[in-house]
């Protein structure tokens, strides 16, 4: 009898003891879940904060990663606009590379590039190539907006064009210098390559005052700012920005067969040229009427034509031919004379030859001195409009 009231007694106990721990835990636990959230934590309206991230509304500066392209973009990129061009009977895309077409299946007779808003009431710039011979152009901002684009000129010696939409309070661009670019700085490029709008990309300056000929587009008139910003058809026409946001160049060109080699226009030839196109439908650019070749050891043997002694050692550009009836024929050069200053700018090749006559007025005297066989010579012409 004994052994039963044993076996209740320590069984009472095991049940009064559990029933305690299972008081005293619940206790606990209701003490703990004080500090979570309730079931509606796992609802859809919860929301969990996350740390350094900017709230609903707040600017994006405020973002952990934010730096200086994110800055540059969130500055520019309302201002860079999708130009959509059309023409009857195209076989290629407008958005073809610059030095050549790209092959598209099916034919299109449309195509894409960029451009930028200079001005709040509707004025953009992009290049002559991505609306040339277009029947159709219309023009999409970032924010949705879509309108029909009237070409006010295009230029085909730089490449530039513009285009005029009906607008008013637009974003615009801040425009900046590259005459005083370094080679390594920061590069960043806005465009809608192959129709992906907005697109981001970013290297560095790898050259300045690259010649049309170094490009590979002899019959330009511009010196080229080097890149390796990706830049890829459809970029065409868009900016490229400096890491203050400022245009520095607009997008032009790739390479044919290379990769990281991108070439922009530098904006100060962009705003000069399209001040005239804006005003006068054309840009006139100065014409002299001389064919000419840096001089150097190969000159000779390159074009066949007889370098006097007394050129050896000597640089400059050689004339080696003066059309008739130019400007060039009425001032007085001659075969054989040796260009080596145009006003105080010394002359050393053929580039700075065509950048200093595009830098002079029509109509106005252009001082030049020549080297003729010995004597240093100042010739001065009146440059004429380039012949179309």
């Amino acid at each position: 009898m004994s052994k039963v009231f044993s076996r209740i007694a320590i069984s009472t106990g095991f049940l009064v003891a559990g029933i305690s721990f299972g008081l005293w835990g619940g206790k606990q636990f209701s003490n703990v879940s004080e500090d979570f959230p309730n079931p509606s934590f796992f609802s859809e309206n919860y929301s969990i904060p996350l740390p350094d991230s900017p709230s609903g509304g707040a600017n994006i500066e405020n973002h952990r990663n934010f730096n200086f392209i994110a800055s540059a973009v969130e500055k520019v990129g309302p201002a860079v606009v999708r130009i959509n061009a059309s023409r009857q009977g195209s076989r290629n895309s407008l958005s073809d590379n610059f030095f050549g077409s790209i092959p598209s299946y099916p034919p299109q007779d449309s195509g894409t590039g960029s451009g930028f808003i200079i001005q709040e009431d509707g004025l953009i710039i992009t290049n002559a190539h991505v609306i040339d011979n277009s029947d159709l152009v219309s023009v999409s901002l970032r924010d949705g907006q879509f309108f029909e684009g009237e070409v006010l000129g295009i230029d085909r010696m730089t490449d530039l064009a513009v285009v005029k939409i009906k607008a008013s309070g637009l974003p615009v661009v801040t425009l900046g210098k590259s005459e005083d670019l370094i080679i390594g700085e920061w590069a960043i490029a806005i465009g809608n390559p192959l129709g992906l709008d907005n697109t981001v990309t970013a290297g560095i300056i790898s050259a300045t005052g690259r010649s049309s000929n170094e490009v590979g587009v002899p019959d330009k008139r511009v010196r080229f700012i080097q890149t390796d910003a990706a830049i890829n058809p459809g970029n065409s026409g868009g900016p490229l920005l400096n890491i203050q946001g400022e245009v520095i160049g607009i997008n032009t060109a790739i390479k044919a067969n290379a990769q990281g080699l991108g070439f922009a226009i530098p904006i100060e030839t962009a705003s000069r040229i399209s001040q005239q196109l804006v005003t006068n439908g054309k840009a006139a650019h100065p014409y002299l009427g001389i064919q000419m070749v840096t001089l150097n050891p190969y000159t000779s043997t390159n074009y066949d034509f007889p370098i006097p002694d007394i050129y050896e050692n000597t640089q400059g550009v050689l004339i080696l031919r003066v059309m008739p009836n130019s400007p060039a024929q009425e001032a007085g050069f001659k075969t054989g004379d040796l260009i080596t200053r145009i006003r105080q700018t010394s002359i050393m090749t053929t580039t700075d030859v065509q950048e200093e006559v595009e830098k002079s007025s029509i109509g106005e005297t252009l001082p030049v001195t020549v080297n003729r066989e010995g004597e240093m010579v100042i010739v001065e012409v009146i440059p004429t409009e380039f012949p179309q």
